[in-house]
């Protein structure tokens, strides 16, 4: 291992932590230097083409495949390296912010993975990005235990054979973590997280017989896939591992990475582990890049666009064709439902919905798939164990059935339906009260019985935007105008004030999420990412 010199990082404006001084060791930090040194030019110049990609879907209102990587779509020689044991068999996936009593509860869940989140299901203040690391530490250590203080229950870890297989998520490429400076200058969220877990578990994993195993979010193009193989290139030497120790599974949740799977897949193909299917952040990056493409591009109220909509259709198959065309898992999306434990009924029929749309996934090809909460593991289990049986994966089966054309990934009007005003009311009332959770340090939030992450403010937000600046007309004869959303987010404060009593609400932060979302979503020049003047209100 390189010897480290001391840190050129400083932390600021942070309040000391209970045992952060086992996280932020000089030579973590020295590693992490490193890391924003080599890596964050090239971070820098793609978050400027990302808006120079985004000024041309403005101007062309398309997209497609690349052509300048024509052939790498066409050589069928190459495929991504054999799955480590530990990632084989993915059949069911839970996930969840690095909070230590979620990380016993993930870990035991009966999952085959968990997608320990340092990203849309946390908020990044400094207690959850250096605690967070500290629970993961003390999970591979087993030095973790739990005792919720309002019940009395106690959480500990199961025999190390039933526990859950860790892939980490780090922040995305836009975000910064203000705490950590370098030269005055924040660095990269996503190196900080990255850097930390790494060079404190990288060997601890594999002596497990495990590894570092990653979740890359927000990705656009197969350049940023590039870029992450550098650091995990690097890294892996920095500290002595051998090179293909590190996997990654890339979330394709924007609509400019749909058209680069198979890019991205080459660019990692030492490291890739498969691609996701993300569902309201690839939802959110539609609207946020084609928001001037005009009438053609208005979704409909989010829980009308199913992944039975004919454009998720023709994304969801492309990535599993994708995927097992070069030898990677095919991982399907969420089943958010949190189960009541006071309505049967409502879990009844959520059960099946849940039970429908795994059986659809797995019927697909997909080899796995998410779901927010335990009490769902064993019915999305249920689902893949009926079409794998004892195999660990379907990757043999090939999909070649599947043909996708450019347009049919953006074919957007295909879909039936338009926004309603109780769509709108919906956007309000989720938006305000996932931002005031967020404004709190809480990044997974259950919300009329849904686990909502950052993805479902994003989403929520630009519907508002978009519905408003397409002039839409809902079916009750009402147009979509800033005066209406603030119209209907005064009702929904003044409603939640009366729900939860006025201590609770003015000792919470609703005042600020209402102000917030109406900012985001009523100003004519749409934000890149709701959680970029978040932070700047994010204390802690």
């Amino acid at each position: 291992m390189s010897a480290p010199a001391p840190s050129p990082l400083a932390v600021v404006d942070a309040e000391p932590l209970p045992r952060q001084e086992e996280v932020l060791t000089e030579a973590a930090l020295a590693f992490v230097a490193e890391l924003h040194r080599r890596f964050t030019p090239r971070r820098d110049e793609l978050l400027a083409r990302r808006a120079e990609r985004r000024a041309e879907i403005a101007r062309t209102s398309t997209l497609d495949f690349l052509p300048e990587t024509a052939a790498i779509r066409a050589d069928d020689s190459w495929k991504v390296a054999p799955a480590p044991a530990a990632l084989n068999d993915r059949r069911v996936e839970i996930t969840g912010p690095t909070d230590r009593k979620m990380t016993i509860n993930a870990l035991n869940s009966g999952a085959k993975v968990w997608l320990a989140d340092f990203e849309d299901a946390s908020a990044p203040t400094w207690e959850n990005v250096v605690l967070g690391q500290v629970n993961l530490i003390d999970a591979y250590t087993r030095k973790i235990d739990f005792t919720d203080p309002k019940s009395g229950k106690s959480y500990a870890l199961k025999p190390a054979d039933q526990l859950a297989t860790v892939v980490m998520r780090p922040r995305g490429w836009h975000l910064e973590e203000r705490h950590l400076t370098f030269d005055g200058r924040p660095v990269p969220g996503a190196l900080v997280d990255f850097g930390l877990y790494f060079f404190h578990n990288a060997q601890r994993l594999i002596d497990l017989g495990k590894g570092p195993y990653f979740y890359l979010p927000k990705t656009e193009s197969h350049l940023e896939a590039r870029l992450w193989n550098d650091i995990f290139v690097f890294a892996q030497d920095y500290v002595g591992i051998p090179q293909g120790t590190v996997r990654a599974t890339v979330l394709i949740e924007t609509i400019t990475a749909a058209y680069e799977m198979e890019e991205i897949l080459y660019e990692l193909r030492d490291h890739a582990a498969g691609l996701n299917a993300g569902r309201w952040d690839y939802l959110f990056s539609i609207v946020k890049n084609f928001r001037d493409g005009g009438a053609k591009f208005v979704l409909p109220d989010r829980n009308a666009v199913t992944m039975t909509a004919p454009f998720m259709r023709a994304y969801t198959e492309l990535l599993v064709r994708t995927c097992h065309k070069r030898g990677a898992h095919a991982i399907g999306g969420m089943a958010a439902f949190i189960p009541s434990r006071k309505d049967a009924e409502v879990n009844k029929v959520a059960f099946e919905k849940v039970k429908a749309d795994k059986d659809r996934e797995a019927g697909d090809g997909f080899d796995g798939s998410w779901v927010a909460h335990p009490d769902l593991v064993p019915i999305a289990m249920a689902s893949f164990d009926a079409v794998l049986g004892d195999r660990p994966n379907q990757k043999d089966r090939l999909r070649e059935d599947v043909s996708v054309a450019p347009g049919d990934l953006i074919a957007i009007d295909s879909l039936d339906a338009k926004p309603t005003y109780d769509g709108l009311r919906n956007a309000v009332q989720v938006g305000i009260r996932y931002i005031e959770a967020w404004l709190r340090g809480l990044g997974a939030v259950a919300i009329f019985n849904l686990m909502e992450d950052a993805a479902t403010a994003e989403i929520s937000r630009s519907q508002i935007w978009q519905w408003i600046n397409a002039g839409v007309v809902f079916e009750n004869g009402e147009t979509a105008t800033p005066e209406l959303a603030r119209k209907v987010a005064a009702e929904e404060l003044a409603a939640i004030r009366a729900e939860i009593g006025d201590e609770a609400f003015t000792s919470g932060k609703w005042q600020q999420a209402h102000d917030l979302l109406l900012h985001v979503s009523l100003d004519a020049d749409y934000a890149d990412f709701l959680t970029l003047p978040a932070y700047e209100q994010l204390v802690g």
